[in-house]
């Protein structure tokens, strides 16, 4: 029995993008419900989906194809996959992202990946869904430099191939910020990572990890004290810990701070998965970090000291193999297909 498959999606782009309103769309019938295809180490249960967006096949492809289509940015340069890229782990491998013109955010780009097992999203958890989440970088003016969400929806309604897909995504003609948010959220949800290593092992398969790894779990789990946040099926608590990073610096990022107005959060960050960590580098909100085993050695000396800092980072006193075997574990986290087959479209609406 295969434990992952790929996503199949039942409507063909090309038949999509050519035509008028599709005659279910006009009559008000509804999508089926999307069908999911979970991977091992991941529970139905565990993906958070709104009941005011429901999962369709035809909304998972609309999304598809507005995540991968750079005319959603002022000058049709930058698109979400622009820095959130298949290739890349769903990020952008950079320390911190570029946006239109060349701008250079502030932040590194976290990745899709599992995004459906959580609510907040950004570092600082200013979005309280990844519908919130798919508005900000369109007018954000570093990243895709809309005027205004208005703005967006006028230069999609400009592309008559994106009408029909909009009717058959939502049961009836049109488009609107909202139902644009929904489609890519719909499709960042089925960026699902599982079938590692670890859940092979974990499922009953003694020879899914080596000696290194299983030692690197132990100590995870154990001295390194890594699992009091990176806990859970997704491997994070899904809070928020100032653990240093960046707070040497002139004006520091205060993160969650900026968000809560509250002093006690500054310099904090949401604890990111380390589901895939290998392909998601470099790493912490600034992206500081080039590999794991410089994240580890930072944790290893407890982080760097500020008025802030969580009581959580003490130093753990790993040895040089401890620290070794601590990032072999990391790296049997790293799942299989999923994501990894999906693809940007062949062409887009016209």
């Amino acid at each position: 029995m295969k434990l992952w498959h790929k996503f199949v999606f039942v409507i063909a782009v090309v038949a999509l993008v050519g035509g008028g309103v599709p005659a279910e769309a006009k009559r008000g019938v509804k999508e089926a419900p999307y069908k999911w295809d979970v991977p091992a180490g991941i529970a139905p249960g565990d993906l958070k989906i709104p009941a005011a967006n429901p999962m369709s096949n035809a909304k998972v492809e609309l999304g598809r194809l507005l995540y991968f289509d750079k005319r959603l940015s002022a000058d049709d340069t930058v698109a979400c996959a622009s820095c959130h890229a298949p290739e890349r782990g769903f990020t952008d491998n950079a320390p911190v992202s570029t946006g239109i013109k060349g701008q250079k955010g502030g932040r590194s780009a976290p990745t899709v990946i599992n995004r459906a097992l959580s609510d907040a999203q950004f570092w600082d958890g200013r979005a309280i869904s990844l519908e919130e989440q798919a508005k900000g970088p369109l007018t954000n003016p570093i990243e895709m430099g809309m005027p205004d969400h208005d703005a967006v929806v006028a230069k999609l309604k400009n592309i008559k191939g994106y009408h029909p897909l909009f009717a058959r995504a939502f049961g009836k003609p049109g488009i609107n910020i909202d139902r644009v948010a929904q489609a890519i959220a719909a499709f960042e949800r089925t960026v699902l990572s599982g079938n590692s290593k670890y859940d092979r092992y974990q499922a009953g398969d003694r020879k899914a990890m080596g000696g290194a790894e299983v030692r690197g779990m132990e100590l995870f789990n154990g001295k390194a004290r890594c699992a009091t946040c990176h806990g859970g099926v997704n491997f994070t608590d899904e809070l928020y810990h100032n653990i240093g990073v960046g707070m040497n610096a002139k004006e520091p990022d205060t993160g969650r701070q900026n968000v809560t107005k509250d002093a006690a959060d500054r310099g904090a960050f949401k604890t990111p998965t380390v589901r895939d960590i290998a392909a998601t580098g470099p790493y912490m909100h600034n992206g500081q970090e080039k590999t794991l085993e410089e994240v580890v050695a930072y944790y290893n000396k407890g982080g760097f000291p500020n008025a802030n800092l969580d009581p959580l980072m003490e130093p753990l006193n790993l040895t040089d193999a401890e620290q070794k075997d601590v990032v072999a574990f990391m790296q049997a986290l790293d799942g299989q297909g999923g994501w990894r087959n999906i693809k940007a479209p062949a062409r887009f609406p016209k």
